[in-house]
């Protein structure tokens, strides 16, 4: 059973109007960002690696939970999901099983969020202190730092954005979700999940066959 409603064929398309969220999903939401996203700047090649295996956790994570925020159902046992370590095996694809199984308008949201972000003058500025702040939430100095690098990172390494913006945007709508979802249960009215307006992605330097699975970009 869908845990959200479809709402209009505007100019902005088909919009999503979430349900109720459950405490314990409501929970896992900002714990999936707390991950060690740099604080001091190593420009070396095996910086970028582990940075592009962490964006990839994080794209697979955030659409996993994601999939359950639209299903609405209780996911049981969610240990499994929340080591920070890098992906592969079964983890993987359960993983994957999980985003491939994201509804079509649901996942729209993250794909318009991810093409905006790359299109964007402004991607590196949003997505920075949005991954920053998520990982640090208690920490201002480790969480300024950490923006500033990557903030760095995103302007040096344009083979890097579209991993960043996957990683981005997988783990934004989740938070997005649920601030709606807050939303309809404080003022009993149906609140859409915001996303910014995507346009057309071509040439991007960095389309990983994992983003182009993930984001549903074939």
């Amino acid at each position: 059973m869908s845990a959200y409603a479809l709402t209009g064929e505007g100019v902005r398309g088909v919009r999503v109007a979430p349900a109720r969220v459950s405490p314990e999903l409501a929970e896992l939401v900002p714990v999936i960002q707390r991950v060690a996203w740099p604080i001091w700047p190593e420009p070396n090649p095996r910086m970028l690696r582990e940075l592009s295996e962490l964006c990839r956790l994080q794209a697979a994570r955030g659409l996993t939970v994601l999939s359950w925020l639209a299903e609405g159902d209780d996911p049981g046992e969610t240990g499994w999901l929340l080591p920070n370590r890098r992906l592969a095996g079964p983890r993987q694809e359960r993983m994957y099983a999980a985003a491939a199984a994201v509804p079509e308008p649901v996942h729209d949201l993250v794909a318009s969020n991810w093409r905006w972000a790359l299109g964007s003058p402004y991607g590196g500025r949003v997505i920075a202190p949005y991954f920053a702040g998520g990982a640090y939430p208690d920490d201002g100095f480790a969480a300024a730092h950490a923006a500033i690098v990557l903030l760095r990172v995103w302007e040096r390494h344009a083979e890097l954005r579209p991993s960043f913006a996957a990683a981005w945007a997988a783990t934004r709508t989740p938070s997005d979700w649920l601030k709606a979802a807050e939303l309809h249960e404080a003022h009993g009215e149906r609140v859409v999940v915001f996303a910014y307006p995507g346009g057309a992605v071509g040439g991007v330097p960095g389309l990983r066959p994992w983003i182009t699975r993930l984001m549903r970009t074939a």
